[in-house]
């Protein structure tokens, strides 16, 4: 198969996902991303804790950000251009990334065939998240690691990739020790020469831009394992039983190529010198999964990297299956494969979750709107779980926004509640508490929340109009809804209809003002209660 050919094909796919890809997956794709670079270019943002106690490293979000001082550079900063370009770089790095791979499996058709499907893989290749650009790295690095033969080329994407995110070692450290067993030569002078030459030019360019940004000598690989592993912050944001990502979180990442990879398992268990880079790849497998389970917080990204490795032994599985199998029994295999990797990509990345993307297109082209005929600034409260949208990257516009902080207890405080904790306990008394009441000027000139809270603080929205109601998802917990809507504060002067379109008969007035003594201090508010009430009577 023509290798350029091969390369477009891979290319075209993750372009693809670029455009079809329209959903909210995990915070980390923009907070530790798109926002940094663009508080590095444009001089205004937010930078979450992890920026500021040091976890992080710049190697990515300065990238990005040398494609934002381009835009600005033309004046084409526009926030189509900010979210699309990052995401189109790192599609081609995804896309070259498969191109590897299907070098790496000698070239076979079901090699390709697997990345090219890969449900998670589609969903995540072209997301600027740290864990897919990881697992590029890992990709590229294991089809120039010396399976056969000697070779070292790999150090350099392998080193990157563990500076980019430590946790990437526990892969890496397994198929060195490796590496160095089966090397021919003498392990001083590959340690030596090879190892520790490429790893300290690695971390010196690491640490120092780090250090620079930091604006401190700053070893970040340092900080991430002591807040993550050592002070065990990590479980702050949720924990798993410990058995979760072999029973969980790697078979729904592979999804129906979890079948292939079974038999693949079961066949090197049994005869494994038939299988030697099997072997160990299974080897680093279990190995990195008996280390992550180790870490109460779990996520299904933090197994991505492991994606290539259970890939190229499902692809191996079916390239020896196929040899013997009839030309039927490949259709169906294939045709399997291919709708049960198509249905989770599609509902995922075209459906669920998609208000949270399409919430900020929209206060976007408001902000603008607003700033215009109401000749005021714009300033936005997001009553959310936090980091539930994008932020400055996805608006580009210097207002004002505010959003419910989710911080761990970094200073070890007892009974510590973040800020997003305390709102959803007492939503009305923390608005009280946070949010000023009087001139009605004085309120943010915008609010947005999921649905189901809007019953709950009506009195707060009493000086607001609903704006927008924005289709996000099915599934819902008890912090949000299916929709997401956004509140516009009413303008001096102009009556307050409180939504009236929203409500079509007495009880819904009665349940948007279940008390109306409460509401008497509200200016026009009483009255306009009592008109509603008339009109149903």
């Amino acid at each position: 198969m023509n290798l350029i050919l091969v390369f477009l094909f891979c290319l075209a796919v993750r372009t693809a996902s670029v455009f079809v890809v329209k959903t909210f997956y995990v915070p980390d794709e923009y907070w530790q991303s798109l926002e940094v670079a663009h508080k590095i270019t444009f001089g205004y943002g937010y930078l979450t804790w992890e920026w500021v106690q040091g976890l992080r490293s710049y190697l990515y979000p300065v990238l990005i950000a040398g494609i934002y001082k381009v835009l600005a550079l033309l004046s084409l900063d526009t926030v189509k251009w900010l979210v699309v370009l990052p995401r189109l770089l790192q599609a081609t790095l995804s896309a070259y990334s498969d191109y590897r791979f299907y070098i790496w499996t000698g070239k076979k058709k079901w090699g390709l065939f697997l990345i090219a499907v890969s449900w998670f893989w589609f969903y995540t290749g072209s997301r600027t998240l740290s864990n897919t650009l990881e697992t590029s790295l890992t990709t590229i690095a294991l089809s120039y690691f010396p399976w056969h033969g000697e070779g070292i080329a790999y150090l350099w994407p392998a080193a990157l990739c563990c500076f980019l995110r430590p946790t990437a070692g526990i892969i890496w450290l397994p198929l060195v020790i490796y590496h160095l067993h089966k090397s021919k030569l003498r392990w001083t002078e590959l340690v030596f020469k090879k190892f520790i030459i490429i790893g300290l030019l690695v971390a010196t360019l690491s640490v120092g831009i780090d250090s620079y940004m930091h604006g401190r000598l700053l070893i970040t690989p340092y900080e991430f394992l002591k807040y993550n592993v050592i002070q065990n912050i990590g479980s702050f944001y949720g924990s798993h039983p410990w058995h979760w990502y072999f029973t969980v979180g790697l078979p729904t990442v592979l999804g129906i190529t979890f079948l292939p990879f079974l038999f693949g398992v079961i066949e090197t268990i049994r005869n494994s010198n038939a299988y030697p880079t099997r072997k160990y790849l299974l080897l680093t497998v279990l190995l990195s999964l008996i280390v992550l389970s180790t870490v109460e917080h779990k996520e299904f990204r933090f197994v991505c990297i492991l994606l290539p490795l259970c890939l190229y032994v499902a692809s191996d599985t079916l390239t020896r299956w196929s040899y013997k199998a009839s030309r039927l029994s490949l259709w169906a295999v294939a045709i399997l494969i291919i709708v049960g990797n198509a249905v989770p990509a599609w509902y995922l990345s075209t459906i669920h979750q998609r208000g949270r993307i399409d919430v900020m297109s929209k206060l976007d082209n408001i902000a603008s709107e607003y700033k215009i005929e109401q000749n005021r600034p714009t300033s936005i409260l997001f009553l959310m779980p936090c980091h539930s949208t994008p932020y400055y990257s996805h608006i580009h516009q210097n207002v004002t926004m505010r959003f419910l902080t989710c911080e761990p207890n970094l200073k070890r405080t007892s009974n510590y509640k973040d800020e997003a904790e305390l709102f959803f306990e007492s939503p009305v008394h923390w608005l009280r508490s946070h949010i000023p009441s009087y001139p009605r000027s004085a309120k943010p000139s915008h609010v947005v929340l999921y649905e189901p809270l809007a019953e709950t603080i009506n009195e707060f929205l009493v000086d607001y109009k609903l704006l927008e109601r924005v289709p996000n998802a099915e599934y819902i917990n008890s912090r949000t809804g299916k929709h997401i809507l956004i509140y516009q504060r009413l303008r001096d002067g102009e009556e307050n209809k409180f939504n009236r379109n929203e409500f079509r008969n007495e009880d819904e007035v009665i349940v948007k003002y279940p008390n109306l003594a409460e509401l008497k201090n509200i200016e026009g508010v009483y009255d306009e209660v009592e008109t509603e009430r008339n009109l149903f009577n």
